[in-house]
């Protein structure tokens, strides 16, 4: 392949997780214990969850069960982007919910500021910082779209001076640049630090211990695992992609795999040529998109564009790794910044994320509100997770909240067909928005038959 003299040397690894900060493994389930509230998940999803629930009631015996370790899979490889939209953007929410669309962005901007405090109350580390995000045209119908946008002092269009001046690409019309609804993070070491909290907290963590039952014992639930039991009143599912204990929320759920790079770090002078100063998030406007951001030590992160969808909802390390992809996304990368040709990469990886046909979180409950769950982020769930975190547990509470109100929490998404429907639906969506990118964003027959049924498909 053509990147391969820069990538033969790349770890097959996501480089958030390759570090001696990752700390070191917790114990698994043995024998039967009893909890007020039992969290499977050790995502994000799972440990806002427990963290929460400490926080609302300190005296709650929580109970964390993690299938691998803390952090390992979607949380722990992400694009470090925490997002203040619970809605996979204002726009997908509006098209969604244009009743409570407004309520929706101030929730999710409260959420934002929450993740903060909690990060300063805790003395969590992770490299935090409130950059905001640019959205970047790369192509002239792209460049209209995003001159349209609603602007504010925090949201402000960028000509293509103005995006060139910012962040210096052959490739950009023009940009919308997000200033305050979005912050970059370590995401490996935000996870980690969630951990310490819930521990310091008093929550029990238990790593390997996969649940394999869930089932009702009298006045109580019952969730096995491989050498453990544990009896608690309330559950919260916060597995997201993997395959869901209960039966009935699969449906809803398709696996597809996202795939990233890591560069070396750039060097001051070819970073100056680049700009870049603000060190923003930075997402382009195609259907097939990249995102990408600085890290602390000024490497780049360069994701997206590919999203796989393997028959019968596949799930596998063996997926992680994709030369073709990688490959790929080296070229794009430097299509992008030119000015960095022969920059090397150090690390490689992918996995699988879940998403719905609405693109962003659904919620439920089961065994009459007993157990609780929150699915189907996207690829969006840094922040809107602990958002989700927060629904569950009014949920599993069962008192009505402003959260538990909104039609976003008690609507389903449209559930995905079986296969082979599924699979043959999914790819010819993929090849329908590729179709789109080159044909100046125009969406044919068939994505705006999905539009009028509801099943997404907008990014």
């Amino acid at each position: 392949m053509k990147y391969d003299h820069l990538l033969a040397d790349a770890a097959p690894a996501p480089y958030w997780l390759d570090t001696p900060e990752r700390p070191g493994a917790l114990d698994a389930l043995s024998g039967q214990t009893a909890a007020d509230l039992v969290v499977v998940g050790g995502g994000y999803s799972g440990l806002w969850t427990a963290l929460l629930a400490k926080e609302r009631d300190p005296g709650r015996d929580v109970v964390l069960l993690e299938a691998n370790r803390i952090g390992w899979a979607a949380s722990g490889r992400n694009g470090g982007f925490c997002s203040a939209s619970l809605t996979h953007g204002y726009d997908n929410g509006l098209s969604r919910w244009p009743d409570e669309i407004d309520t929706l962005e101030r929730l999710g901007r409260e959420n934002l500021e929450e993740i903060e405090a909690t990060l300063e109350r805790y003395g969590i580390e992770c490299d935090w910082r409130r950059t905001g995000e640019l959205a970047v045209a790369t192509a002239e119908w792209q460049a209209e779209e995003l001159a349209a946008a609603p602007t504010c002092d925090d949201v402000v269009f960028l000509d293509q001076a103005a995006i060139q001046a910012e962040v210096a690409s052959p490739t950009y019309h023009a940009g919308l640049w997000d200033k305050t609804g979005c912050a970059i993070v370590d995401p490996a070491r935000l996870a980690f630090g969630l951990r310490e909290a819930c521990l310091r907290l008093g929550v029990r963590v238990f790593e390997k211990s996969p649940v394999s039952r869930l089932e009702r014992d009298g006045a109580v639930m019952r969730l096995g695992t491989d050498h453990g039991v544990v009896l608690a009143p309330k559950v919260a599912l916060a597995t997201n992609v993997f395959p869901n204990l209960l039966k009935r929320v699969r449906p809803f759920l398709v696996p597809v795999y996202d795939y990233a790079l890591m560069t070396e770090p750039v060097p001051a002078a070819r970073l100056a040529s680049v700009g870049w100063t603000n060190r923003q998030g930075i997402g382009d406007s195609a259907n097939h998109f990249h995102y990408y951001r600085l890290s602390a030590d000024n490497r780049i992160l360069w994701g997206g564009y590919d999203a796989v969808y393997h028959f019968g909802s596949r799930i596998s390390a063996k997926l992680d790794q994709r030369p073709q992809t990688f490959d790929m996304l080296a070229g794009h990368f430097f299509e992008t910044f030119p000015q960095l040709e022969g920059l090397r990469f150090t690390h490689k990886w992918g996995g699988v994320i879940d998403t719905c046909s609405r693109f962003c979180a659904f919620f439920g409950t089961a065994y009459d509100g007993a157990v609780a769950y929150a699915a189907g982020y996207t690829g969006l769930g840094v922040g809107a997770t602990r958002f989700g975190a927060n629904v569950m547990l009014d949920l599993l509470a069962g008192e009505p909240t402003e959260r538990t109100e909104l039609k976003m929490v008690r609507g389903k998404p449209v559930p995905f067909p079986p296969e082979p429907v599924r699979w043959l639906g999914i790819t010819a969506t993929g090849a329908a928005l590729a179709r789109a990118d080159r044909n100046g964003g125009k969406r044919n027959l068939w994505l705006r038959t999905l539009d009028r049924f509801g099943m997404g498909f907008d990014s």
